[in-house]
């Protein structure tokens, strides 16, 4: 997380506590413009990785607007952003589709079924609300098959033979997602797949949106690639493409500020924090993965080892090892790096522990802001 001032995050910010980066924010949506005025596409940023609205001003002066994934997260779009909603569900209930209807541009379905089920519905808006079907291209190069949209038996996207024998009046997009935090190579590959397969309908649509897990704004990206793949598109079919990143837009943005609370020895010394792993960093037991710390070394790589685990009654609430020059102690910061995206939209009260605070570090100015802090109201207005 090159450029961001770690050390004057950890010193002025309470603890525990998300803290996004404002400069690396605009780093990346500065990215993210270029393949926009270069290639045409519209770039929309995914809530279900990002959703901290109290950044979206400076978010919406260079992105289209969002993707919603229910009506929550469309409605958040609509009054916090401001541009473009487009939601995509697995399923719809009638009183989902209803109030989409009301606050989005484009509706994705993801079947026939619910396509024709409520179709009465989606053509009352006709002219205000374009509809979609999530299209599900066979291709897949995903890493985790949690995360693979495409893995056997997804319930993601339609397949090819689903499209045969079906009318598709009123349809006018086709969007597939198939990717998880890679480069362009394997959406081209997949690119390719998909106009083998749907291509042929897309003389007929007014637009193709190529979904989420573009990691455009990491370094060794081919931003050239991705501007020609969108042309591409663009200039064979006349259609408006559309890509809905989220870890893009906050990749490499944000820390989580720890706290060592206690240290204590069973077969190997274990420090445990104020931060927790199902808590506040559920990836890191769903993914799985070890994320960084900052002077955070593998085990046995400097003179002192350590377990870093969090403090819930959850046994496996471990967030992994760690090695460290010096000897961890009760009061010491830790810093958790790239923790903007997948957290706080993840987050749990599980045991009552104590949310982070959320806060943003203005590297201009040196301030540190603290944007919402969370006490026992929070906890208990989630309960009944």
């Amino acid at each position: 997380m090159t450029g961001i001032d770690i050390d004057k995050i950890l010193e002025l910010a309470p603890s525990p506590a998300y803290v996004v980066d404002l400069g690396r924010l605009r780093h990346n949506l500065a990215i993210l413009d270029e393949v926009q005025k270069r290639s045409g596409a519209r770039i929309l940023m995914a809530l279900k990785a990002f959703a901290m609205w109290s950044v979206f001003p400076i978010i919406r002066e260079t992105l289209q607007g969002v993707c919603a994934s229910s009506p929550w997260e469309a409605r958040l779009g609509r009054e916090e952003f401001g541009r473009e909603v487009h939601s995509f569900s697995a399923a719809f209930k009638e009183s989902d589709v209803a109030e989409l209807l009301s606050i989005s541009n484009h509706l994705v379905f993801n079947s026939f079924n619910q396509f024709e089920r409520f179709r009465p519905l989606w053509e009352k808006e006709k002219g205000s609300v374009s509809v979609g079907l999530r299209v599900n291209p066979g291709y897949s190069e995903g890493h985790t098959a949690m995360y693979d949209p495409c893995a056997p038996a997804s319930r993601l996207g339609i397949p090819r033979g689903e499209f045969d024998g079906r009318s598709l009046e009123g349809v006018e997009g086709l969007h597939f997602h198939t990717l998880c935090e890679q480069l362009f190579e394997p959406l081209e590959r997949t690119a390719q797949a998909f106009e083998e397969k749907f291509g042929e309908f897309l003389p007929h649509m007014k637009w193709l949106n190529l979904g989420g897990g573009h990691h455009i704004t990491r370094e060794g990206y081919d931003i050239d690639g991705l501007v020609k793949l969108v042309k591409y598109f663009r200039e064979k079919y006349q259609v408006e493409v559309y890509l809905e990143p989220g870890e893009a837009i906050a990749i490499g943005t944000g820390i989580l500020v720890g706290e060592v609370l206690d240290v204590v020895h069973n077969e190997l010394f274990i420090a445990i924090l104020d931060v927790s792993a199902t808590c506040h960093m559920p990836d890191i037991l769903e993914m799985p993965y070890r994320p960084g710390i900052k002077d955070g070394f593998d085990p046995g790589e400097k003179a002192h080892t350590y377990r870093l685990g969090g403090p819930s009654c959850l046994a496996g609430d471990v967030i992994g090892d760690w090695s460290f020059d010096q000897p961890l102690k009760a009061g010491d910061r830790l810093a958790f790096l790239d923790m903007a995206h997948y957290t706080m939209v993840k987050t749990t009260t599980f045991n009552g522990i104590q949310h982070p605070a959320i806060c943003t570090f203005e590297p201009q100015t040196g301030q540190l802001k603290v944007v919402r802090s969370f006490g026992y109201e929070d906890f208990k207005a989630r309960l009944s």
